[in-house]
């Protein structure tokens, strides 16, 4: 079995086909054949892609009942007052009509990380955030922010349960070790 983390550039695919879009791909930066993401970030987004060729150890991590916390450091334009967090705390409807589960949320530091190839230009105050959630819908968190009046300027997947991006810069990706494959099976939440 093959599972690798990838840090995935701001403008990449989740994907290994561009389908005739132009955009880069995952084929751009991994060799390998038969290896898919566990869960996809979107094109604007960056951070740490998941991908194995073990489709238990890839239902572990996307299933609905069994996904892992997924840590996000989002900047975000416009001020996260506290009531602000604490519905994000609780749960905020976004498209779809959809009431998303309780999520971490709190004030970070800016994080240390590499510049982004296109630059950020907040028009406003700026704060970046943690977001701790374990459901993964389609730009979730963008909409949440937008919900309670942020504007998500720049967003990281720092962390898949115990996996982080620690070691790795934009383009990188390395194979996890056994232990860490061992420790996500171990660690899978039971809902």
């Amino acid at each position: 079995m093959t599972s690798l983390l990838f840090y995935k550039p701001y403008g990449v695919l989740s994907q290994f086909t561009d389908e005739g879009t132009g955009h880069p791909t995952l084929s751009a930066y991994i060799p390998l054949k038969n290896v898919y993401a566990a869960g996809r970030l979107d094109r604007d987004s960056e951070g740490l892609l998941l991908l194995t060729d073990d489709g238990t150890l890839n239902n572990l991590v996307t299933h609905p009942q069994r996904q892992h916390t997924k840590t996000y450091w989002a900047l975000v334009e416009g001020d996260p007052s506290p009531d602000k967090l604490e519905k994000l705390r609780r749960g905020v409807h976004i498209p779809g009509d959809t009431l998303t589960q309780p999520a971490e949320a709190r004030l970070i530091p800016p994080p240390e990380l590499p510049p982004r190839e296109k630059p950020v230009t907040p028009h406003g105050p700026t704060a970046w955030l943690e977001l701790r959630l374990r459901e993964g819908k389609k730009r979730q968190i963008r909409h949440m922010t937008a919900a309670v009046g942020l504007f998500t300027l720049r967003l990281v997947r720092a962390a898949i349960g115990p996996l982080t991006l620690q070691g790795l810069n934009p383009g990188e990706w390395r194979f996890l070790t056994p232990q860490e494959v061992e420790r996500l099976r171990r660690e899978s939440p039971q809902r």
